[in-house]
């Protein structure tokens, strides 16, 4: 799951306009989603997801140009001929389905809990218990959960990330519903004041988005994909990007993203 809608957003897009591509791959990403896509300390795209597309740019002969681009903008960007590929945590859906297609999944993630360290939420069930109050986050899958399964809880909506953890970390909701991944990575910035509970109410898989039509290149992905899970890539990545997330997981018993049977 990512943590925002991916709608169609036109508007956003139009000034990119078609690219001329040559030798170039052109890869839309929103760089705002540690550890698969952000900046670092010098402004530079790094990440899971960076790494990918550059292992495809490679496979292809080409050179890689990534477009930081907001993540409500990524799916007209793929539609209007903006970018050649989509690579920024993007769940798979049905109904993005019916406007893009996508390679093989490489992440397997899930919706997860974010709980004030003295919350009573212990697991999943325990959200069912009437009264309880829920943050969300706009627009995401989150939300859309929430809404449709927890009928007795008073659901907040919040628009970012920092708004929705601070609500758990100063105990005025009883979880907060978000990824696995974002959850994790919230938790270890305030590991007195939360508890993650990582046990996927929801599990859902990322892959690269790829214009609809575009079976040379999906193939051409798919085997990039196939061959880093075949040649230790993504347990390399795992160690650099991901170390305390893989040893959270591990330690509740989850298995990790990149198992993907």
């Amino acid at each position: 799951m990512k943590r925002r809608t991916f709608p169609l957003a036109l508007a956003s897009v139009l000034a990119l306009g078609a690219c001329s591509r040559g030798d170039k791959l052109i890869i839309g990403t929103d760089a705002t989603y540690p550890p698969f896509e952000f900046k670092d300390e010098k402004g530079e795209m790094i990440g899971v997801d960076i790494e990918i597309g550059k292992e495809i740019g490679k496979a292809l002969g080409k050179e890689v140009e990534f477009r930081n681009i907001n993540f409500d903008g990524l799916q007209a960007a793929l539609q209007t001929n903006a970018v050649d590929l989509v690579i920024s945590s993007v769940s798979v859906t049905e109904e993005r389905r019916k406007a893009i297609d996508f390679s093989d999944p490489y992440v397997k993630n899930g919706l997860a809990v974010l709980v004030p360290k003295d919350s009573t939420v212990m697991k999943a069930e325990d959200l069912h218990a009437p009264g309880r109050k829920i943050v969300v986050r706009l627009g995401t899958t989150g939300e859309s959960w929430s809404r449709e399964n927890l009928k007795d809880a008073k659901i907040t909506a919040l628009d970012n990330d920092t708004s929705c953890v601070m609500e758990v970390v100063n105990a005025n909701v009883d979880a907060w519903i978000y990824d696995q991944i974002s959850i994790m990575n919230h938790h270890a910035m305030h590991p007195e004041k939360t508890r993650a509970l990582l046990t996927p109410l929801r599990e859902e898989v990322w892959a690269v988005a790829i214009p609809k039509g575009k079976d040379e290149l999906k193939a051409k992905v798919n085997e990039v994909l196939a061959r880093m899970r075949a040649d230790g890539s993504f347990t390399a990545l795992a160690e650099r990007f991901m170390a305390k997330e893989k040893k959270m997981m591990a330690e509740q018993g989850i298995p990790f993203v990149f198992e993907i049977k």
